[in-house]
């Protein structure tokens, strides 16, 4: 298949577009590099730097002619959301409307799309169903959930076939603490710098952490399955805070030193997606245990580092 994907230097993306590779498909990235690297995409990936809400991301596809359009690219810090709601609309909002209207003029198969957990808001319990989406608390928050409603409203109109999944909070290499936001990249950085971890509060708030190689694999499973609705993608399994950081203790093999603070404001105490929708719509479910996962995402760290600290191979 000819595949194009929007924020395909990211983290996500950049392990999308590897998994493509591999499986024999075409594979087309499209990113501004505001945040995403460069250095991170595979080779034999055909790069075109440009912004979604750019004009020439029409004739774009219109010249590439892909079968598939998966939407990573966005705007996806809350913060910035909330100090600008515009720039978050123009991003999320009507830089997908430039990618539906060309998707719908030149008869691409299905598009894919990025949403995100944060159009629960604050749950009542978990784990959370799909239904339970519309307590927006951000910008962001309803940009994405704009988002859906776009999608559904194109399938209704034109036919355009697609699925949206809602992550749970991704984890992997090449994920960037400053960038990414993710508390597995922020933990690793500082245990590798000898630096003790903060945590907010007591640790025992709970979130659901998903290798970033699943959700590739769930998004490749989507091309021919789960048409025309929205998903969580999760793994169904609530882990702690403090869980966590002894299981990176684990995997690393250092003892680490843990400062308790305050908590967040703001911060949500629990927050677990329940997979049972996804499992159903795909045929599919999560491979990677948590410490699978960790274990990987340690090793490509601590390598990372090894490199940085001795260009010249010198150990």
């Amino acid at each position: 298949m000819n595949v194009l994907v929007t924020g395909g230097a990211g983290f996500i993306g950049s392990h999308l577009v590897e998994r493509l590779l591999a499986e024999g498909h075409r594979a087309i990235v499209v990113d501004n590099l505001g945040s995403g690297q460069q250095q991170s995409i595979p080779e034999g990936a055909v790069f075109y730097r440009l912004d979604i809400c750019d004009e020439g991301l029409h004739d774009l596809i219109k010249a590439e002619r892909p079968d598939i359009i998966v939407h990573l690219a966005a705007q996806s810090v809350v913060p910035v959301s909330v100090r600008d709601p515009g720039f978050d609309a123009r991003v999320n909002i009507l830089g997908l409307l430039r990618l539906l209207e060309a998707a719908r003029q030149e008869q691409v198969q299905k598009v894919i799309y990025a949403s995100s957990a944060a159009v629960y808001g604050e749950p009542d319990r978990v784990p959370i169903v799909e239904e339970m989406a519309g307590r927006l608390l951000s910008p962001y928050a309803v940009s994405k959930y704009a988002g859906e409603g776009y999608l559904a409203v194109y399938h209704h109109l034109y036919g355009l076939p697609f699925t949206a999944f809602r992550f749970a909070n991704v984890y992997g290499p090449r994920q960037l603490a400053k960038a990414d936001g993710g508390v597995v990249a922020i933990f690793l950085e500082q245990i590798l710098q000898g630096k003790p971890l903060t945590i907010n509060g007591d640790g025992e708030q709970t979130r659901d952490f998903i290798y970033v190689g699943d959700v590739a694999e769930a998004i490749l499973t989507s091309f021919e399955r789960g048409d025309n609705t929205v998903l969580n993608l999760s793994t169904g399994v609530p882990t702690s805070i403090n869980q966590l950081i002894n299981e990176l203790e684990y995997v690393s093999g250092r003892p680490i030193e843990r400062r308790y603070g305050p908590p967040r404001p703001g911060d949500i105490r629990h927050s677990c997606l329940s997979n049972e929708k996804m499992k159903a719509a795909l045929g599919w479910e999560p491979r990677f245990s948590l410490r699978e996962g960790l274990a990987a995402t340690w090793a490509a760290f601590h390598q990372k580092t090894v490199r940085e600290e001795n260009p010249d191979g010198i150990v």
